[in-house]
């Protein structure tokens, strides 16, 4: 204990800040606190037996940063006294002084003295009120104990004890600062580390090798580990992060295991160590859990060997169960509400799990690694707090297999905790890096034994060639072999697509209400005034000629009516024309005007429904020349009009950024020579990219004007794409709101690229060429782009991280395609491969640019998806409905499925039909009136005949039987295509209605009828004769 240093200024804070929620309290009337007027902690004899931290031990690490045992702290609202040996009064000295009163005393060996300091302490307690505050759970025990409690029992008999452990909990250890959330934070990923890779690694090494080895031995390996220094400075996180570059293992400790449990043999409490049963293949559990500067979490995993399809769709159950408890904390939250809905998902999906279910979903945790006072059961009614961290524990107990391999896999266990901290929104995991999906959790060692069983020799035909037989393809053409459906996942996919479409349908009706629907609906047109002229004396003085004046310099052109110069606004004509007629020409003004039905853009509402609106004024004079050039000024002056108010609507939404501001002290992060698209104006030179504290800069040789800022808080997405496939490496930045770049148009996309191609020297006339006729310049060229191709898309990478790590505080993160779960499309005129992305969908190779944010899209549409075509097309329609919805045209029909999987695995509800609809009508329904819209069932109008395909009928029926619709369909069809005129289908319509009133005539009847009329118009002598003249060729 040389070396100890207390931090008087954190000790300060948090006593002031315990003092501060003790007094309010009082003030509310002493619910938390049941009264208390002082609080005795007490520190016994510290044993290595019990290594838990109770209430007691976690306030001493929460107010000094250490342990002092044999140490007794009195606190009321005025002052504390501590109560402690002298060698630990020297250290404690160091929190004197400050705003708030310490008194240290201290004990020696002399008995009658001590009996004193404690008689002073029990004088406090009686001084400050009649009820001290106790934890009653408290187990502390020593001789120094026992001097306290009979000191205390003797002087403070009229003293009432009561419980303050949820008070220490609510107002000093739950809720903690950044610093204790920066040890929790590195005390998680060293539990994750120590997990995956560590005893993942571990663990499959001895499955694969088919080793024997003991539970306790296992983990007494990954016990071992924590005092490897070597291990924690090289350990990688399954993100490929590195722990902290502070972190410090001597001070990491075990608080929890490790545990590990198989065959048969759980306990989901961690009340047991490791058994000495040998691991057994099938569900395996990981427990574990650390201690770092004082603060603790916990991880835990289910990992499953060879799992039978109950096991999995169990544990995928669980992770639903789990994912739900994660989403319900939050700031606010009651604890037994967050169970409720937990034990209520359980109940409405799978009630056989429910008695399986564990009594609790997880409990407070941090300087003690169980905080009783926050268990999260059916009964606890505590809130939860922003700044809380949790241990949350999702867990079935003792499930029975129904297809066991052996006897010790006939019952099983699965769990997963995660330490958390509570926002005001989704939680942050903590332990988040270990993976839980039952790809990550699950390993198959049958499988490959089993996938190669001895071939059996196929029956040759004779006819066929040997290099034929390996040849012959079940399908016969090429485009039919990639489109086979996976029934099991189409129907998974349907299901998933139902509760998707249902959930999209209630989102609508609860976020467009029957109060808000005049909202939803589009901009409400208004009657647009414009002002020419605010006094008379600003007309022009041409006027007074009573003339046509046109003063352009306020857009009006005056007019002379009535014996008055009258203006006229230029947004208020239509358009003007000149016309002859003998020695006249006339001058035709047409207005805009409520009411012309010409198109929408003339579509003007009516302010005052009695009002008047003059539609056109002509005019006649014999200088026609000067008509004319009137009407070109005016075409001129409404071309310009418009042209300003379309750059006007352009920049609307053009949001001026803040200033970039420029790091001084230190050279930038830089990239050099790549290029930027938009491309700035003359002529194309590589440049560079800078990054400064609130932005990145890209600045051109050519000037020092030419430069592009970019803010970080404008930035939503940030993509970099490597060279792999591509001719060019790419930075790609899609921003919120739109930015100019020189004298163009507005952008939300900006790109640094550098091609990753050298084409500087002729391949063909190289000198070597003269000299060596083997391939090794092509093979060492070939290296070379390899070499060149990977150093690029490093650089890249590496400043794209260096971006998103000076802009984190915006939340930037680099994103990456996935090339493999891409496809090829038409998103404007040219055909692309178009990739996702974690959170898009893009095409960043060639300009215009499509970067499509999953999270914006409502629902997505697949367009001619029918039998014989080739391609299909891709309707996104997004939340913002005033948005025009998105095309992706020509797509193969053999990247159908993926792009099915794609939307399914993204949660976008997306519907197919085998037409291409007319959107803009659609839309303009939407916005009508989007709450009716959603009443009368919303999108799923795109989803019914798809739905009615895929239903099986109800009962079985022939394969050639045609029911009612498909019979009205083929009536319907052939009543188009027929060749009568209309009069002969009325006739036809008529006598058949004739014929429905009586009675339907057999087979029979009508089969001699039409022996009777083939008799008359002589079909049946001919066929008599035919049959004849076939008997005497035979004869």
């Amino acid at each position: 204990m040389a070396d100890i240093k207390i931090d008087s200024k954190v000790f300060q804070e948090r006593i002031s800040h315990f003092i501060n929620a003790w007094k309010a309290d009082k003030r509310s009337g002493d619910a938390l606190f049941a009264g208390a007027s002082s609080i005795v902690i007490l520190m016994g004899k510290v044993t290595d037996q019990n290594p838990e931290f109770h209430k007691n031990n976690a306030m001493h690490f929460w107010l000094l940063g250490y342990e002092f045992p044999t140490t007794l702290m009195l606190l009321t609202l005025d002052n504390i006294f501590i109560l402690t040996t002298q060698k630990k009064a020297k250290y404690l000295d160091q929190v004197k002084g400050g705003r708030f009163p310490v008194e240290v005393l201290v004990r020696g060996k002399d008995a009658a003295e001590n009996e004193k300091l404690f008689i002073k302490i029990t004088d406090a307690i009686k001084a400050a009120g009649k009820k001290v505050g106790v934890l009653s759970k408290d187990n502390s025990k020593g001789p120094f104990i026992d001097e306290w409690k009979k000191c205390f029992s003797d002087n403070c008999k009229d003293a009432e004890e009561v419980d303050i452990s949820q008070a220490m909990s609510a107002s000093a250890f739950s809720v903690k600062d950044e610093t204790e959330l920066r040890a929790m934070r590195t005390s998680s990923k060293a539990c994750v580390a120590l997990l995956t890779p560590y005893f993942l690694d571990e663990m499959s090494n001895i499955l694969d090798q088919d080793k024997k080895i003991k539970h306790s031995a296992l983990a007494d390996k990954v016990y071992n580990k924590l005092e490897d220094d070597k291990f924690w400075k090289t350990v990688e996180l399954p993100n490929r992060q590195k722990l902290p570059p502070d972190f410090d293992p001597e001070q990491l400790d075990w608080i929890l295991g490790p545990i590990v449990q198989s065959g048969g043999k759980f306990d989901l409490k961690w009340q047991a160590d490791s058994d000495n049963d040998v691991l057994h293949p099938g569900i395996i559990i990981a427990a574990m859990g650390l201690r770092y500067k004082s603060y603790c979490s916990q991880i835990a995993r289910t990992f499953m060997v060879d799992p039978n399809k109950s096991q999995e769709s169990n544990y995928k159950f669980l992770l639903a169960v789990h994912n739900l408890i994660l989403k319900e904390i939050r700031d606010g939250v009651i604890v037994k509400d967050v169970y409720a809905k937990a034990h209520s998902l359980i109940k409405s999906k799978k009630p056989d799990l429910e008695k399986h279910f564990l009594k609790n979903v997880g409990y407070g945790i941090g300087l003690e690694n169980k905080d009783p006072t926050l268990i999260l059961n059916s009964k606890n009614s505590r809130a939860l707090k922003d700044g809380m961290t949790l241990c949350i524990t999702t867990g079935f107990s003792d499930i029975q297999n129904p297809t066991p391999q052996d006897k010790s896999s006939k019952v099983y266990s699965l769990v997963l905790t995660d330490t958390v901290r509570v926002t005001g929104g989704e939680p942050v995991v903590f332990t988040g890096e270990a993976p839980v999906d039952v790809d990550a959790t699950s390993f198959f060692f049958k499988d490959e034994e089993e996938a190669q069983p001895t071939p059996k020799k196929e029956k040759r035909d004779s006819r066929v060639g040997a290099v034929a037989t390996k040849n012959i393809t079940s399908t016969r053409l090429r485009s039919e072999r990639n489109t086979t459906v996976d029934e099991d996942a189409e129907k998974k996919r349907r299901v998933h697509q139902k509760e998707l479409a249902l959930k999209k349908q209630k989102e609508g009706l609860a976020k467009y209400a029957e109060s808000t629907a005049d909202e939803n609906g589009v901009e409400i047109k208004k009657f647009k005034r414009f002002e020419s002229y605010k006094r008379d004396n600003q007309f022009p003085p041409k006027v007074r000629d009573m003339a046509i004046v046109i003063d352009q310099k306020n857009a009006t052109v005056v007019l002379p009516v009535m014996g008055r110069p009258v203006p006229f606004h230029i947004n208020t004509i239509k358009n003007a024309s000149k016309s002859d007629e003998g020695d006249w020409s006339f001058l035709r003004v047409n207005f805009l005007s409520p009411g012309q039905g010409v198109g929408r853009k003339d579509d003007q509402p009516f302010e005052d429904a009695s009002a008047h609106f003059v539609r056109s004024l002509t005019f006649k004079s014999k200088d026609g020349d000067r008509y004319a050039e009137i009407s070109n000024i005016i075409l001129t002056m409404k071309k310009d009009a418009l042209k300003k108010e379309q750059e006007k609507k352009d920049m609307e939404d053009v949001v001026e950024q803040d200033k970039l501001v420029e790091i001084r002290n230190r050279r930038p992060a830089v990239l050099d020579n790549v290029f930027i698209r938009p491309a700035m104006e003359g002529k194309r030179v590589p440049g560079k990219v800078e990054i400064h504290q609130n932005g990145i800069r890209y600045q051109s040789p050519l000037s020092t004007t030419q430069r592009v800022d970019i803010l970080f808080s404008n930035v939503r997405h940030l993509f970099f794409q490597p060279c792999q496939h591509e001719l060019i490496v790419i930075i790609h930045i899609h921003l919120k709101d739109p930015i100019i770049i020189g004298n163009k148009k507005k952008t939300k996309d900006v790109q640094f690229y550098r091609e990753a191609t050298d084409i500087q020297f002729d391949e063909t006339g190289n000198r070597k060429r003269k000299y060596r006729y083997g391939d090794e310049d092509e093979f060492e060229a070939e290296q070379e782009e390899r070499r060149r191709r990977a150093e690029l898309d490093r650089l890249f990478k590496g400043f794209a991280e260096k971006i998103a790590e000076a802009g984190r505080n915006e939340s930037i993160e680099v994103d990456m395609p996935l090339r493999d779960l891409g496809f090829h499309g038409v998103p404007f005129r040219s055909n692309v491969y178009i990739q996702p992305t974690t959170e898009c969908l893009i095409q960043v190779t060639e300009p215009p640019f499509m970067v499509i944010t999953l999270e914006d899209i409502e629902v997505a549409h697949l367009e001619r998806v029918q039998f014989g075509l080739k391609n299909f097309d891709l309707v996104f329609i997004f939340k913002d409905f005033t948005r025009a919805p998105y095309h992706i045209n020509t797509i193969p029909v053999e990247s159908l499925e993926d792009v099915k999987e794609f939307l399914d695995s993204s949660d976008i509800a997306f519907s197919e039909g085998p037409l291409n609809l007319n959107w803009s009508v659609i839309m303009k329904t939407v916005t009508a009136n989007t709450h009716q819209f959603f009443v009368d069932g919303g999108w799923g109008f795109l989803q019914n005949d798809s739905d009615d395909d895929d239903e099986e009928p109800e009962s079985e029926e022939s394969a050639f039987e045609i029911d009612e619709s498909e019979l009205e369909e083929a009536s319907e069809s052939s009543e188009e295509d027929s060749d009568f005129d209309s009069n002969a289908s009325a006739e036809a319509s008529d006598d058949a209605s004739d014929d429905d009133e009586e009675e339907g005539e057999d087979w029979d009847e009508l089969e001699a009828k039409a022996k009777k009329r083939d008799r008359e118009s002589g079909h049946d002598e001919e066929e008599e004769r035919a049959a004849s003249k076939k008997k005497q060729r035979k004869r």
